[in-house]
């Protein structure tokens, strides 16, 4: 671990801890870092409030913390910055216990939704070299489609003009609550909160394709105990 550099200014490990990942961010980066985002352009894309400038910064800091390391492909956790799972998802789990109501407008991201989306689809259950999914809100003008390209999923805000295998129809809404485990989908299917359409190789194997945030598990066993 690098030289420690005091913020609070106690001598306590939380407030060590808070040095190193306590400013605005920080956590959130680390939690994309921790499902899977390595290069700066994504975690750049998913988080979509945080100026690139202020990234650069907060990425340099977990560096000199020992927390992230830099690599030819991107970005990396540390085993000290592996080592805070338990801490971030921690917080999901009070988060979704005790914080977790309904949305506010503003935290309702249609763009975002679909990049955190394509990010967890499993391409293992797709067979054959291209799929294309075409996600369109009824309250949100644009149109989203997620290209799955010899397994590397990718987000197209334009039509990239190969045959849809399936359409996913929903409010930003609802697909976020299905998404973030308050709403299960089969019952927003047979609500018609969300719709689908396609072919049933892929539409059989809807749950499976669209694997739902890792959070997911703690708002739905939130959700289940009222």
């Amino acid at each position: 671990m690098a030289r420690h550099d005091p913020g609070a200014g106690q001598y306590c490990p939380i407030s060590r801890t808070l040095d190193v990942v306590g400013e605005r961010w920080s956590l959130l980066i680390l939690r994309d870092m921790m499902t899977g985002t390595t290069r700066f352009n994504d975690l750049a894309r998913g988080l979509p409030g945080l100026s690139r400038t202020l990234l650069t910064k907060r990425l340099r800091h977990l560096e000199r913390a020992g927390v992230v390391e830099r690599t030819v492909m991107g970005y990396e956790l540390t085993p000290a910055g592996r080592a805070l799972e338990p801490v971030v998802f921690g917080l999901a789990q009070w988060g979704a216990d005790w914080v977790f109501g309904d949305p506010q407008p503003d935290e309702l991201d249609a763009q975002l939704l679909v990049w955190w989306m394509h990010a967890r689809v499993d391409t293992s259950v797709l067979g054959g070299d291209r799929h294309v999914l075409h996600v369109r809100f009824s309250d949100d003008l644009r149109r989203f489609w997620i290209l799955v390209e010899h397994g590397t999923p990718s987000v197209c805000m334009a039509d990239p003009g190969f045959p849809v295998d399936l359409t996913i129809s929903s409010d930003v809404a609802s697909l976020y609550a299905v998404w973030l485990g308050r709403l299960s989908l089969p019952v927003a299917l047979r609500s018609g909160r969300v719709q689908v359409e396609g072919t049933s190789a892929v539409t059989r194997r809807l749950g499976q394709l669209l694997r739902l945030s890792p959070v997911a598990p703690f708002v739905a066993t939130a959700a289940s105990a009222g």
